[in-house]
């Protein structure tokens, strides 16, 4: 079981001039505790949850991402996940292509459907309807798996219009950065897994409910003629691993059972030593599970 570093919050610590530092000394203690990869969230205000307010501070993710390359060697990154209504998705595959490029082919494109709407209005995003953002979500896919293509040729969609699909350099990782489609839905989003995706990511609610939507994954698949073994399981745990240790690895071995194979966690104290103690305490022994 690989152990994936969600760095969600830059609240802490509190001063803002320890941003910067705080986020290189995580990154450089996740990659040497043996974690494979590194995310950040797309977003532009903090999510408004009981625990965290929209003003809190936030950085532009792939920026981000930039500078944690430049710190690190071996780690994954991406973000978890990309809001297809942020970038022209030319624009976005030319992005990635830059991350995958600069960190020597270690880009993983995270994507899904956007959906928190007071950042839209508030910084002049459109927001659409639901329906279409879905059909915007599968063309950026196809998009972008033109753009890392030997095909330049243009791209004509409902809502997009590529002249050219141009890609120069094209990404290190060869075929392509991993695509991972975040979200669960049934109907839509892991319908899009099963057509375009290297990778799923699932919210870790339980390993029941995993399960539940990895059945609905598979179903997909032999529907769309996908091989359903060929696509990662990915989930994010919703709980600190650090408050019950024991119990956050009988549940990484359950999930490992269902074909998980990598746990994203979420630093819920100092990111620093939040990274620390998992990987001391934990990632030596997820690693023998699976």
């Amino acid at each position: 079981m690989k152990v994936g570093l969600h760095y969600w919050n830059f609240s802490v610590p509190s001063d803002p001039a320890r941003i910067t530092a705080t986020l290189a000394d995580t990154a450089r203690v996740a990659e040497q505790s043996g974690f494979a990869s590194f995310t950040v969230m797309d977003h532009y205000f903090q999510m408004e949850t009981p625990n965290s307010a929209a003003d809190e501070p936030m950085l532009e993710g792939y920026a981000t991402l930039g500078y944690v390359a430049a710190l690190t060697e071996r780690m994954t990154l991406g973000l978890l996940v990309t809001g297809v209504t942020y970038r022209h998705p030319g624009l976005l595959a030319k992005i990635v292509t830059t991350l995958d490029v600069l960190s020597g082919g270690r880009a993983r494109l995270g994507i899904g459907a956007s959906w928190y709407e007071r950042e839209q209005r508030g910084l002049g995003v459109p927001v659409v309807p639901v329906a279409e953002r879905f059909e915007r979500l599968e063309e950026t896919l196809q998009i972008c798996q033109q753009m890392w293509s030997k095909d330049n040729g243009p791209y004509e969609g409902r809502h997009y219009h590529l002249a050219e699909t141009l890609c120069v350099p094209a990404p290190l990782t060869r075929p392509h950065p991993p695509i991972m489609v975040g979200g669960g839905g049934e109907k839509k989003t892991l319908l899009l897994v099963a057509r375009y995706a290297d990778a799923c990511n699932l919210f870790g609610s339980s390993p029941e409910d995993v399960a539940r939507k990895l059945d609905v994954l598979r179903a997909h698949c032999a529907g769309v003629g996908r091989d359903y073994g060929a696509i990662a399981k990915t989930v994010l745990a919703l709980r600190s691993p650090l408050d019950d240790p024991k119990a956050f690895l009988a549940q990484a071995e359950q999930y490992a059972r269902l074909g998980v194979t990598e746990l994203q966690v979420m630093p819920d104290r100092d990111p620093v030593e939040f990274a620390r103690r998992v990987g001391q305490d934990l990632v030596p022994q997820l690693s023998q599970i699976g």
